[in-house]
């Protein structure tokens, strides 16, 4: 009996710890490292969001700034109001994602990934993990890539850690720079030109499923242009 009870306490302890260390992942105190190679984004499993011409399938949600295609490309401008969204209309649980993200006029932006709509005060809000794309206004903080919980906690995943340090240097203000993202299970990566930046985990699961939507910051400037976006189920 006392030998039960021992080990009772021991597992008990174990599984204290293992949980504490998992929730300071998720409110960004202890952070696991992304360590893989991006995906290969050429395989002909990945299925285009974007027929180049249309909006077809996807849906803007929250605000009223505009998007619009223009030259191949899909370009979201910042005008007043709250923070805007074009989503895709279907939801997406395990895949990896890619996408070619480019400023015209600085502004934040980033990318939701398994996104829900919340209704606050009769006002549908875009809540969920967004793979952040920084603006210059963070005087080279460097925390794209990073993982935001956009009207749902703040930053889930900052980067950090000296690991991340590459990070600092890998945007092209000037040119067009590639996010990729892997939401497999409760587990969400992301890799900036290549190089790896997140590796957050939804331990509570609180975000399954849900769309993908492009942002567009509120605020008084910003011209984002997207282009290249591709997605590969798991």
């Amino acid at each position: 009996m006392r030998i039960a009870k021992q080990f009772f306490m021991l597992l008990s302890a174990i599984l204290l710890t293992l949980n504490t260390f998992a929730q300071n992942n998720q409110k960004s105190k202890t952070r696991f490292i992304n360590t893989d190679k991006e995906p290969k984004i050429k395989s002909r499993k990945f299925k285009s969001l974007f027929d180049g011409k249309t909006l077809n399938g996807w849906s803007t949600k929250q605000g009223t700034m505009k998007f619009e295609v223009v030259n191949g490309e899909i370009v979201g401008t910042c005008s007043k109001g709250p923070s805007t969204f074009l989503c895709t209309d279907k939801e997406y649980k395990d895949f990896i994602f890619t996408c070619e993200v480019k400023w015209e006029v600085d502004g934040n932006t980033g990318v939701q990934i398994r996104s829900r709509i919340r209704k606050d005060d009769n006002i549908d809000k875009v809540i969920g993990p967004q793979a952040e794309m920084e603006d210059l206004g963070k005087k080279g903080r460097g925390w794209s890539g990073g993982i935001y919980g956009q009207n749902c906690g703040g930053w889930f995943y900052p980067l950090k850690a000296p690991e991340h340090a590459p990070l600092k240097n890998a945007i092209d203000r000037n040119d067009w720079n590639r996010l990729t993202i892997k939401v497999e299970g409760n587990v969400f990566k992301t890799w900036i030109n290549g190089l790896p930046a997140a590796h957050w985990i939804d331990i509570k699961n609180e975000f399954p499923n849900g769309f993908i939507g492009l942002q567009v910051h509120g605020g008084k400037k910003g011209i984002i242009h997207w282009k290249n976006l591709k997605i590969r189920e798991l």
